[in-house]
């Protein structure tokens, strides 16, 4: 079969065998996702006609502005998960707490737990740009069959055994990797279906694009003024072209198809950043990776951090290998010259 014409559940029934100690669990899994990604593409799309747009007047638990597409794709993914009864837990970036799942027999035999951002740059969805969904998947580390309890979430990202984003623009995509490289998929509308139509991709170990809101330049740290300062020098392959959607699965997306970087650094308004580790930077850290990128908190790498908090946040910087490289050697850099 054609790779153009092979479809996701055609495409991970194929590559079952890269999913170490599973069953069918990670497949099913991999559906649910799949289902309500579809779902919340079709609201997404339908934003401007239906009263799903602006704010519910309540903030989550990083006292940010819910969106009611926030609150709607929130429940979808919970929802469908939970129906499938093949987690034992969920944790998302919109509740307070994870989520303890029990099948219909009240047990805990499943093995797998996901952390997920339901709808990242949601504040985009008034302006008609390009939102996203946030995944990632963890075999849990407490013996089968008891409750879920903290420590199962609270992983460092190497542990990850399957991660992705799916973004809802001009068309719907899907992205994932199990560790086996990362490959992309474009949902066809008029019947419903996902086929396969960017195979093992790659970030190009160059760049030209540095994405950053640089109307925080005058917070940021002084390794990072002296990257942008470098990305902006008048030299034979720069200066680089800045680009900043605002929704990291694009901004990281269009940075694996062309060259980039993201940057997400600390400030004196974030002193911690401001990105989620567990939903946001360890997932995106692992898609990365496998593509030939490179995620680090600008000194050492994202996912051999050990969380110890659901909502922790960090520094974030991810793209092609070179750029993220010559980040840290400036970081280290501003670092010395303060001693």
């Amino acid at each position: 079969m054609e790779e153009s014409n092979k479809t996701l559940g055609e495409f991970i029934i194929e590559n079952q065998k890269d999913f170490q100690y599973s069953s069918g669990e990670l497949s099913r899994i991999f559906n649910s996702i799949r289902l309500a990604a579809k779902v919340v593409s079709y609201k997404v799309n339908k934003a401007g006609l239906v009263d799903i747009v602006g704010a519910v007047g309540e903030k989550n638990i990083q006292g940010e502005d819910q969106q009611k597409l926030d609150v709607y794709a929130n429940e979808i993914f919970i929802q469908t998960l939970i129906n499938r009864e093949i987690v034992c837990g969920i944790a998302s970036e919109e509740n307070d707490d994870f989520i303890t799942v029990e099948g219909s027999d009240n047990s805990n035999n499943n093995k797998y737990v996901v952390l997920m951002d339901p709808l990242d740059g949601s504040s985009n969805i008034e302006v008609n740009v390009s939102v996203g969904t946030i995944f990632s998947v963890y075999r849990r580390v407490t013996p089968v069959g008891t409750p879920v309890t903290l420590e199962d979430f609270l992983q460092p990202g190497i542990n990850q055994v399957a991660a992705g984003y799916v973004i809802y623009g001009t068309s719907t995509m899907l992205v994932y990797t199990t560790g086996h490289g990362v490959n992309g998929f474009t949902l066809n509308p008029a019947i419903g279906t996902f086929y396969l139509s960017h195979p093992k991709m790659k970030f190009p170990v160059d760049g030209s694009i540095y994405s950053v809101n640089e109307g925080n330049y005058i917070h940021f740290p002084q390794g990072v003024k002296d990257y942008i300062k470098y990305c902006q020098t008048e030299e034979e392959d720069r200066p680089y072209t800045s680009r900043y959607i605002g929704s990291l699965a694009s901004d990281i997306h269009r940075n694996m198809i062309k060259g980039g970087i993201y940057l997400y650094p600390t400030s004196s308004k974030a002193p911690k950043g401001k990105l989620r580790l567990l939903y946001e930077c360890n997932p995106m850290a692992f898609i990365a990776e496998q593509a030939g990128g490179k995620a680090s908190d600008g000194f050492s790498r994202i996912m051999e951090i050990q969380p110890t908090a659901l909502h922790e946040r960090a520094p974030f910087f991810c793209g092609s290998y070179n750029m993220v490289e010559k980040l840290e050697e400036l970081m280290h850099l501003a670092k010395l010259s303060k001693y």
